[in-house]
């Protein structure tokens, strides 16, 4: 496609969105709060929300559905109606810090924002905040000197894929983040084949807070380091900037959807392959019942490959996000190498890192990728980035970052490399190479040293994904157009026993006796291990297997929903979620 027709496209598409996309800021107030009301049409959605005295904001049509402001009242009627679901549109925020960090009352700041962009006098703020940090240690100023090198392409095998000459040309990554900063006279940054701003905020042509930013250019950053390598996984992949969250990382998920329905209805017009999705909230009620998973699981059957981070809550068990928990998509934690590139026996399961298994059984994440200390591009003026001046390298205006979040751009990465090489792969051919290929982290002995909660099938490998030729590994069991019609939904085959120990059961529920199959809340995490290729899955892909969900499916557990609307039949009022909480470097 050439660049003429896509500024074409992009200007027709903008002027035509500009009446919808912008979202309604609606705090709760007597004039009511603002709510995704779904139905089995979304013109059925919006004829209940009319009939019941709301106001219509917005259609959000990729889940039969419309956002609506509505009064307590309004809500009470509509919860009556059969068929009708009610669920909150609650603040989604993409970057936070944990509770200790001096900054936590300034990131409760932005996040009670919501979709209010800061003002001039709060930037500053946080600027000035910034300037005022500590004095960095001198451990810390002599890893901080100029860059020269990009290394997290390395350990995925990336360069060598690249010098195959497949780049990920033809393949466009489409990123729902906090939009992309580039530089157009000095070509400093990806510029994107496409921007839409979701947000309506007033920095539509920038990243004032930095993730996505950061994220997009691991995906495809073209610049090329002092070693030769290059930025991105592929770095001729072009990017659809789908900014969804503000300056202070801000959404809701009404912000979000309207996103992915862009992605799906452009697909064939920008040539959309992969939805990259680095955040995640905590659940709220079972998977296909999410409002923003429904959009996720709608993209997933369009043809597009979706790739979502598995959360920054670990090492605890069940802790992994929306729309991570979503069973068809491919979710990715994260491993490290401990500072230490060239030695890879003390590389390790990142202790941030999310874990399996979901509520409804499913083994979370798929895969896990380097997202310890990542250096990507980063303006030196977002949020982000004034707020850790410790981790800005030199003036090259590049910034380290650790997450699953950049475990998942890292993926996606892999992912258009796998498209370019073989245009016809589906989103479950995908996946299951994915899985196939990578490499699972084993001991000394040649044991597995992680459970598959933790790790999946193990660390992806960009060269051994491209040259997999393995299929219907991925999904089985599973059928995503009962899951989306509500005919039928499933389960995992993870269960919990009596003592809170994790193992994989088979189809008559009795435990699958193997190595890597089963997780002791025991486990220690101060220890390194080797990824290795030598290790076969004693029982091949039997954990990715699905099971029709059934109310007899019994946990050793309460469910977190216990309250919410699966049980009332009422409103999901789920809490502000954290996502991708800021993690200290490991």
């Amino acid at each position: 496609m050439s660049r003429a027709i896509v500024k074409r496209l992009n200007a027709a598409i903008v002027l035509a969105l500009l009446s919808v996309v912008t979202p309604a800021i609606a705090q709760k107030s007597d004039a009511g709060a603002t709510f995704i009301v779904r139905a089995a049409s979304t013109e059925q959605a919006g004829l209940e929300v009319e009939h019941a005295g709301g106001e219509v904001l917005g259609k959000l049509a990729v889940i039969k559905a419309v956002e609506a402001r509505l009064t307590p009242a309004q809500v009470g009627v509509l919860r009556n109606e059969k068929h009708v679901f009610v669920f909150a549109d609650q603040p989604v925020v993409i970057q936070g810090k944990k509770k200790k960090d001096k900054n936590a009352k300034d990131d409760k700041k932005a996040n009670d924002a919501g979709q209010s962009e800061p003002d001039a006098k709060e930037i500053e703020h946080f600027k000035r905040k910034g300037k005022a940090k500590k004095k960095l240690k001198k451990d810390e100023k002599a890893r901080l000197t100029e860059f020269t090198d990009y290394l997290h392409p390395v350990l995925i095998d990336a360069p060598t894929v690249h010098a195959l000459d497949v780049t990920g040309s033809n393949v466009t990554v489409a990123v729902i983040d906090t939009g992309l900063w580039w530089e157009a006279d000095t070509d400093y940054g990806k510029a994107p084949i496409v921007r839409v701003d979701f947000v309506g905020g007033k920095a539509k042509d920038d990243d004032p807070n930095g993730h996505g930013t950061h994220v997009t250019n691991i995906i495809a950053g073209d610049l090329v380091a002092s070693n030769a390598v290059a930025e991105g996984i592929a770095p001729s992949a072009e990017i659809a900037d789908l900014r969804a969250f503000n300056a202070a990382g801000g959404a809701t998920y009404a912000d979000v959807i309207r996103a992915i329905e862009f992605a799906i209805v452009n697909k064939d017009n920008f040539n959309i392959g992969v939805l990259n999705m680095s955040f995640s909230a905590p659940p709220q009620s079972y998977y296909w019942e999410d409002p923003l998973n429904q959009a996720v699981m709608a993209a997933w059957k369009a043809g597009i490959v979706v790739v979502a981070s598995a959360g920054n809550d670990g090492p605890d068990p069940m802790t992994i996000g929306v729309p991570g928990n979503v069973p068809y998509i491919i979710t990715v934690g994260a491993m490290t190498d401990a500072y230490t590139d060239v030695n890879g026996t003390d590389d390790r399961l990142a202790s941030f890192s999310s874990v399996g298994p979901t509520y409804e059984g499913f083994i979370k994440p798929e895969v896990v990728a380097p997202g310890g200390h990542i250096v990507s591009s980063m303006p030196f003026d977002g949020w982000i980035s004034v707020n850790h001046p410790e981790s800005m390298i030199g003036t090259e205006r590049h910034f380290e970052m650790s997450g699953t979040s950049q475990a998942a751009a890292i993926v996606s990465g892999i992912v258009a490399l796998m498209l370019e090489a073989d245009p016809t792969l589906t989103p479950d051919d995908v996946k299951c190479r994915l899985l196939d290929s990578a490499r699972p982290a084993i001991d000394t002995d040649g044991a597995l040293a992680y459970s598959v909660f933790q790790q999946g099938a193990g660390l992806v490998n960009a060269l051994a994904a491209v040259n997999s030729s393995a299929t219907g590994c991925a999904n089985q069991g599973l059928d995503i157009d009962m899951d989306l019609s509500g005919d039928r939904h499933f389960a995992g085959p993870a269960r919990v026993d009596d003592q809170g120990n994790y193992y994989i059961a088979d189809e008559q529920g009795d435990a699958i006796d193997s190595d890597g199959y089963a997780w002791s809340r025991s486990y220690v995490w101060g220890r390194g291990y080797a990824f290795s290729d030598s290790y076969v899955w004693g029982r091949g892909y039997a954990w990715s297997r699905a099971y029709t969900w059934s109310r007899s499916y019994v946990w050793g557990r309460s469910m977190p929903w216990e309250n919410s609307q699966l049980e009332s039949a009422g409103v999901d009022t789920s809490s502000t979620a954290t996502v991708n909480r800021w993690v200290e470097h490991e």
